[in-house]
C-alpha cells in the first residue's frame, strides 16, 4: 500500500478556506506548489478511508 498524499487536516483546511464551491478537483487545484502534488483522486480516497468523527 502506498503512502497517502492527503491527510484529514489538509481537507479540513481546504473546506475552511473555500467560501462555497468545493470538490476534489478544486481541492487538488489549490494545493501549494510541490514536486508531486496530490491529484483529485487523493481527496476522494481520503474521504473513503477516514471514518466520520463528529469531534473532528
Amino acid at each position: 500500500m502506498s503512502v497517502p498524499k492527503v491527510f484529514p487536516q489538509d481537507y479540513i483546511d481546504f473546506l475552511i478556506a473555500t467560501p462555497k464551491g468545493y470538490s476534489g478537483t478544486e481541492a487538488a487545484r489549490v494545493q501549494p506548489s510541490q514536486p508531486d502534488p496530490p491529484a483529485h483522486d487523493a481527496f476522494t480516497r481520503l474521504l473513503a478511508r477516514v471514518e466520520p468523527d463528529p469531534d473532528t
